[in-house]
């Protein structure tokens, strides 16, 4: 889901934001006045303008104020995630990370002050300080700020924009770095409810399907009585039911005694399934693992938040499938974890501040986020706050997890699209763990019979032929993100290991940022089964189970399997890249390869819940290639990272 650093001392920290790219600076303007370059976002372009905006709507935003001595904050983080540093392990409290970097309360004083002076109410400021929440009128923001506003045709959406550069009074010049929530960038969240919202409608596996790699190939005639026609000149597997966490742990030979305990894990999601820990039990039940614990599941709401459900953005149940597998598939790989659960009460505006609570009362030792944004094309209101959150949570010693995206280099798998191609954000911050997907075979012994990037062609069956259209391997369809950042630095952590054709792979004279870091499990053709409740087209409301996928599947995989490692370490982990790094082609990883001609058929309902209205059969092949910037290659690649777990040599 699913996209400034201001200060230039922050600039020398190995990874951090290149300052000439982003803006974001407060700069001089007239009558008193200090600009925030940058905080137009790309996609408010006059094209794409509609209308202006209506003056009378209410708007919430953030006002930033940033770490006190960003460089110092960047650094220290730096040095407690690396196990080469005399340093590593030795994290602060959060009142010590307050002592040192938080903004002052005068400084907080100043800002809250001038937006109360403003017609503006105040919401809530956080215990780090790190920004003054507030309420209004459009018609106040334009006033305060100095803009007019208008309303852009965005990706099928109409989003609210300033149509020129924020400002600020100018004693606040070196107080305030970013607003966020001016402008509706985090419309363009994606995943790849709220407590009142019903079950979801329903999705059911059609068959055949198998519970093991290549279980049933297309030999075996379909339900409805059709011998499919061979692929690549053989029978092709039927796609897994979707995959168990016994299997799973058994592919990445998670030992036995291994199950996540004495640590927790935070879940950053929008909105709550009202029937989570009856599900979760139900499924649990039904793989043969511990049901929830008393105490071992808790779910939070970061204060200050806001629920907006006037706006049309608002999607509850969308949320309710990406809550139901971020938690099952942190139970599954460590079912004796805490788990967590931090719902923004909106799906577009709140998950920096949930993040932010996360970090800010360590509720957690590591973090999985199953959202982000297509690319990085955001105003550094949206980023530089983020990585703010996450140099606190490396400094404390919490490793925040997110998935790369769903949607592989962005292009669309079109040559066309080439020069736009892009990693997604925040999976692309060098202060978080981006984790790719792969396809992935698991045979009856629970071991790895075949496993490769994640790319996906798509072909159909077309009966009235018997052939598939188009030919195998198809046209692209999705798959795991990935690719070169424009906005970031290589980190130190990187160097040595990602390829100058990957790093440079944008034309910038020195080495960028690459994304996935390491990946999981993420094909939804292989994916997990997960348990959740449904409404079925006659009204009936009952759990149910089905496959799912997505690099939203391969963070909390990942994030329970690194559960698993802090356990058997028995002190946190932190930041994991400096260490995963510094295992890079050790047998610790599998180094996920190419893989020619391999992918599955799978069965669909056409109705999505029972055969009455049919099947439709579709081929879906792995690591597809044509016309993607990124591809799995041997040694680090940009679709799976550093690799895949491997078993005890992981573990050890």
């Amino acid at each position: 889901m699913n996209l400034p650093i201001r200060r230039a001392a922050a600039a020398a920290v190995s990874g951090m934001l290149l300052a000439g790219l982003l803006g974001g600076t407060a700069t001089a303007a007239p009558s008193g006045r200090a600009t925030l370059a940058g905080s137009v976002p790309a996609w408010a372009t006059a094209s794409s303008f509609k209308n202006a905006s209506s003056t009378s709507d209410s708007v919430g935003f953030r006002v930033y104020l940033g770490w006190s001595d960003p460089a110092g904050a960047a650094a220290l983080a730096t040095a407690v995630s690396d196990p080469a540093s005399s340093s590593y392990g030795k994290y602060l409290t959060p009142a010590q990370f307050h002592q040192r970097f938080s903004p002052s309360q005068a400084n907080v004083g100043a800002v809250t002050s001038w937006l109360r002076s403003q017609g503006f109410t105040i919401d809530y400021t956080p215990s780090n300080n790190l920004y003054v929440a507030a309420e209004g009128t459009v018609a106040q923001a334009g006033a305060a700020f100095g803009v007019t506003f208008g309303d852009y045709a965005v990706q099928g959406m109409t989003l609210r924009s300033p149509q020129s550069e924020l400002s600020i009074p100018a004693s606040l010049a070196g107080t305030v770095e970013a607003v966020a929530g001016l402008d509706e960038s985090a419309a363009l969240v994606h995943t790849d409810q709220a407590p009142t919202a019903p079950p979801p409608a329903a999705f059911v596996n059609a068959t055949p399907c198998s519970t093991y790699w290549d279980q049933y190939d297309t030999a075996t005639p379909t339900n409805d009585g059709i011998t499919l026609p061979n692929i690549y000149g053989s029978a092709t597997p039927w796609a897994p039911c979707g995959y168990t966490p016994t299997q799973i742990r058994g592919a990445y030979g998670v030992p036995s005694d291994l199950t996540g305990a004495g640590v927790t894990v935070a879940v950053v999601d929008a909105y709550a399934s009202p029937t989570i820990v009856s599900d979760v039990n139900q499924w649990s039940t039904n793989r043969g693992i511990a049901t929830l614990k008393g105490g071992q599941f808790t779910q939070v709401v970061a204060p200050g938040t806001l629920i907006r459900p006037e706006n049309p953005a608002q999607d509850p149940q969308g949320w309710s499938g990406e809550q139901t597998l971020d938690i099952e598939a942190v139970h599954g790989m460590a079912p004796d974890a805490n788990i967590v659960y931090v719902g923004a009460p909106n799906n577009y505006q709140d998950l920096d501040a949930a993040l932010n609570h996360v970090v800010d009362r360590h509720l957690a030792d590591m973090v999985t986020n199953s959202y982000g944004f297509g690319g990085e094309a955001l105003p550094p209101g949206f980023i530089k706050p983020f990585n703010d959150i996450f140099i606190q949570a490396a400094a404390e010693g919490i490793g925040v997890y997110f998935s790369s995206g769903d949607y592989a280099d962005e292009t669309g798998g079109n040559p066309a699209n080439w020069p736009a191609a892009t990693p997604d954000w925040p999976a692309s911050s060098p202060w978080v763990t981006a984790v790719g997907g792969t396809s992935i075979g698991i045979d009856a012994s629970n071991n790895i019979a075949l496993e490769t990037g994640w790319e996906s062609g798509t072909s159909s069956y077309k009966p009235k032929s018997n052939s598939w259209a188009p030919a195998p391997p198809g046209s692209f369809l999705y798959g795991s993100g990935g690719g070169t950042s424009r906005l970031f630095a290589q980190p130190s952590y990187q160097a040595g290991v990602v390829p100058a054709s990957m790093s440079q792979a944008n034309g910038s004279t020195i080495a960028m940022r690459v994304v996935p870091d390491v990946s999981a499990i993420g094909d939804p053709n292989t994916g997990y089964l997960i348990g959740q409740t449904q409404t079925f087209p006659d009204g009936n409301t009952k759990y149910s189970e089905y496959r799912i996928g997505g690099t939203s599947l391969s963070s909390p995989i990942f994030a329970g399997l690194m559960a698993d490692l802090q356990q058997h370490r028995g002190t946190n982990i932190g930041f994991a890249n400096p260490m995963l790094y510094g295992l890079s082609g050790s047998a610790a990883f599998n180094d996920v390869l190419h893989v020619d001609q391999a992918g599955v058929v799978r069965a669909n309902f056409n109705n999505n819940v029972d055969a009455t209205a049919g099947y439709a059969y579709r081929f879906r092949s792995f690591d597809f290639t044509d016309g993607l910037t990124i591809h799995t290659v041997k040694g680090y690649d940009n679709v799976t990272g550093i690799g895949t777990v491997n078993g005890v040599n992981f573990f050890q």
